[in-house]
């Protein structure tokens, strides 16, 4: 059994009990056994534990003598960009992301930014870090590099977008005390955008709350500022800034379903007849979308080590998830909360249409009902209740990841959370409202029984 700081992607857990110092050293110790030969780049988020953790992780490293290259504050893609840029071994950001102020975590990945997950040796290294099985130091320890230019990962971002293109849009901002506005302050130099920005400087305390624009209360001040400045529209991130959320320019949230047919067809349009990978949640406008400019839909499981992995064997320009996580191939096929909004502003530049617009033809063509959670006592149970339920209307059935059913006019899909002892539904409808109420309200009553 892995230690309870061990997730499936990462880790994630409440300091000091769940995560401290001593761990993290051991888990540098062991992450070095790990990795192939070669430098190892480490980041942080703002988080007051982050400078402390990032420490001992880099002494456990060093102690094996593996060379450190300290990128600082910043976000997780920054990881990914420079462990792939740099050519080194791979990498570690220690975040929490989106997770209460006593929590932190940590991303690992290996050369050219490859997650590390729980089948490909995280939890081997829990098993190392639980049953002591550490190797002792070196003779040599190795050293600690700082690294703190960011101009190769700035180019970077900017080379996804035509500048001359773009148009004069005033766009809020909020990294909602974040890592994110750093790198918006960097990019504005380059670019014609009016930037309103809101909560903005970096600080570990969240006075105005964790970074996590899922939450709808955390919402109001982005939209707030949209209608207050007359913006284009606003961009939010969480905490490492890997996923960002839209507004519309009257302050309305976007569903991230409908970002990913988007951001296809602004990918699609640089790089014609490309594959773009999608997950099973909510699928119709996302595959429409992406024929429709040429492209082809590839499906696969949620979760961005199952997303990334597709990525690369069809080697896919873009993978989209409806969680507001983004993929890039040409950034080492990893996800980035800073290349959507810019892709987005010129699409918007360029199509002489506002991002309501374009969303609101999408959203009416294909309704959603976005993610409800349903706490039960017994997921399978709850789940064989819904089939037995749908059973004689003879939906086709998909098992890519839980059970999406399609009834023709509507489909849904059910499946288990990694985390917590939830299902999580997901319904959309061909232009049918009424119809998607109806149908959530029926499953709904039938995962509530």
């Amino acid at each position: 059994m892995p230690l309870p700081a061990f997730k499936a992607y990462d880790l994630r857990g409440r300091v000091p009990d769940e995560l401290n110092p001593g761990l993290a050293r051991d888990i540098g110790i062991a992450l070095a056994g790990q990795l192939p030969p070669g430098a190892i780049v480490l980041g942080r988020d703002v988080r007051l534990s982050s400078p402390e953790l990032q420490a001992a992780l880099a002494e456990g490293l060093r102690s094996q003598g593996r060379e450190i290259i300290d990128i600082g504050v910043g976000g997780t893609e920054e990881v990914y960009f420079q462990v792939d840029h740099l050519g080194a071994a791979g990498g570690v950001m220690v975040t929490a992301s989106h997770n209460p102020m006593d929590y932190n975590g940590m991303k690992l990945v290996r050369e050219h930014a490859r997650p590390i997950s729980s089948d490909t040796g995280l939890f081997a290294i829990s098993d190392a870090v639980e049953a002591g099985n550490l190797p002792a130091p070196v003779a040599t320890p190795g050293h600690e590099t700082p690294m703190h230019d960011k101009s190769a990962y700035i180019a970077h971002l900017l080379g996804y977008v035509d500048r001359a293109a773009l148009r004069p849009l005033k766009l809020v901002v909020n990294a909602g005390n974040g890592g994110a506005g750093s790198i918006v302050d960097l990019l504005s130099p380059h670019l014609p955008f009016e930037f309103v920005r809101v909560f903005h400087e970096a600080d570990g305390n969240f006075p105005n709350g964790i970074p996590n624009p899922l939450l709808t209360e955390n919402r109001q001040a982005t939209a707030d500022a949209v209608r207050a400045h007359g913006a284009d529209f606003g961009i939010a991130w969480d905490g490492d800034f890997d996923r960002c959320f839209f507004f519309d320019e009257t302050g309305q949230f976007i569903e991230g379903y409908y970002l990913v047919g988007l951001l296809a067809e602004a990918i699609l349009a640089k790089q014609p007849g490309g594959k773009v990978v999608h997950d099973p949640r909510l699928v119709w406008n996302t595959v429409e979308q992406v024929e429709a400019a040429g492209g082809v839909p590839v499906l696969c499981k949620s979760g961005h080590a199952f997303i990334k992995e597709k990525m690369r064997a069809e080697d896919a320009v873009y993978g989209g998830e409806m969680s507001a996580h983004h993929y890039f191939r040409e950034f080492a096929y990893a996800d980035s909360g800073m290349i959507p909004w810019l892709l987005i502003a010129e699409l918007v530049s360029t199509s002489g249409r506002s991002l309501g617009d374009l969303v609101a033809e999408r959203v009416a063509k294909f309704p959603c009902s976005g993610e409800i959670n349903f706490r039960v006592a017994d997921a399978k149970v709850a789940v064989d209740r819904v089939m037995a339920h749908y059973a004689a209307q003879s939906p086709e059935i998909d098992r890519t990841d839980g059970i999406s059913a399609d009834f023709g006019d509507w489909r849904f899909n059910l499946r288990s959370s990694n985390t917590e002892p939830l299902l999580r539904l997901n319904i959309e409808t061909r232009a049918n409202q009424a119809l998607l109420e109806a149908r959530t309200r029926e499953l709904s009553d039938l995962l509530s029984a």
